[in-house]
C-alpha cells in the first residue's frame, strides 16, 4: 500500500504540474512554449501516425527513434564492458592504478559536449562517431565505481581463495563481482544518464537522423511544437531506461540489505559514491 500510494502521489504531483504549464501557456499564447495538448498532438503527428501494419508508429520511429535508441543502447553497452572489465583489473592492481590514475583523471575531466568537434574530425560521421562520444563519455562512472567497488571487497576472501588456488575466472565470478555490484550499478544509472545526453548532442552535430537530427530540424524549421515534442520523447525516454535498469538492479541485489531502498549517486572525495 505504500508504494501505491507512493506511485499515486508523484503522478498526482505530475499530472498537476503540467495541468498548470497548460493553463500558463495557454493564458501567454507564446509561440516559443506551445502548450502541452499541442506538443502532445504534434508528437502523435510525429511517432504514431503509421497504420496497423507498423503497429501505428509513424516514418520518423523508424527514421529517428530506433536508429538513436540502437546508438544509446550499443554505445552504453560498450561503456560499461569497458568500465567493468578495466575497472576490475585496476581494482585488483594497486600498482597498475598507481601508474594510470592520473591519466584517468585527466581524460575524466575533459568537457565531453566541446569535444564532439574533435570526434567529429577523427571519426566517420554518423552512427560510428555517435557511439565513440558515448562510450568515451560514460565509461568513466562505470569504471570509477568499478574500481570503488572491487578495492572494498574483504582481502581476507581473496587470500583465502587464492590459498587454495581457486581458478581466476571463478574468483572474479563468485567473489569480487558480487561484491561490488553495488558500487557497479551505482556507476552504471549515473552512465546511462550521461549516455542520452552525449547521443543527443552526438547527433545534434553530425549523424545523419535520430533524435538530435530532428531536434535540429525542427529548431531551424521554427516549428517548436515539434521541437518540444521531441524533447518531451527524450525525457521519456530516459526515465524509462532509467526504470527498467532499476528493475534489473533489483533483481540483481536482492541479496543486498539496501536492496529496494531509493539511492541518488553523488560525488564525493573525487568519486562516485552510493548513499543509501
Amino acid at each position: 500500500m505504500s508504494r501505491l500510494h507512493g506511485f499515486v502521489l508523484r503522478w498526482a504531483v505530475f499530472l498537476l504540474l503540467v495541468t498548470g504549464w497548460q493553463l500558463v501557456t495557454a493564458a501567454i499564447d507564446h509561440p516559443y512554449y506551445p502548450p502541452p495538448l499541442e506538443i502532445l498532438a504534434a508528437a502523435r503527428q510525429m511517432w504514431l501516425s503509421g497504420t496497423a501494419a507498423t503497429l501505428f508508429l509513424g516514418p520518423e520511429a523508424f527514421d529517428a527513434l530506433f536508429p538513436s535508441v540502437g546508438r544509446l543502447v550499443g554505445g552504453w553497452l560498450l561503456a560499461v564492458l569497458a568500465g567493468v572489465v578495466l575497472g576490475t583489473a585496476l581494482g585488483l592492481s594497486r600498482r597498475l592504478l598507481h601508474y594510470t590514475g592520473p591519466v584517468f583523471a585527466f581524460f575524466r575531466s575533459l568537457p565531453l559536449p566541446a569535444l564532439v568537434p574533435v570526434f567529429v574530425l577523427l571519426c566517420r560521421l554518423g552512427t560510428q562517431m555517435v557511439l565513440t562520444v558515448i562510450v568515451f563519455g560514460a565509461v568513466w562512472a562505470v569504471l570509477l565505481n568499478t574500481v570503488d567497488g572491487v578495492r572494498t571487497v574483504d582481502r581476507v576472501q581473496l587470500d583465502t581463495a587464492r590459498a587454495f588456488r581457486v581458478p581466476t575466472a571463478r574468483l572474479l565470478l563468485r567473489i569480487v563481482l558480487p561484491a561490488a555490484l553495488p558500487k557497479i550499478f551505482a556507476g552504471l544509472r549515473v552512465s546511462l544518464s550521461q549516455s542520452v545526453t552525449l547521443m543527443v548532442v552526438a547527433e545534434l552535430f553530425a549523424a545523419n537522423g535520430g533524435l538530435g537530427g530532428e531536434l535540429r530540424d525542427a529548431q531551424d524549421q521554427f516549428d517548436f511544437a515539434q521541437m518540444w515534442a521531441v524533447v518531451a520523447l527524450i525525457g521519456v525516454l530516459g526515465y524509462t531506461l532509467n526504470t527498467m535498469l532499476l528493475a534489473v538492479e533489483r533483481r540483481a541485489l536482492g541479496w543486498h540489505p539496501s536492496a529496494g531502498e531509493p539511492r541518488v549517486p553523488s560525488r564525493a572525495g573525487g568519486r562516485l559514491v552510493d548513499h543509501a
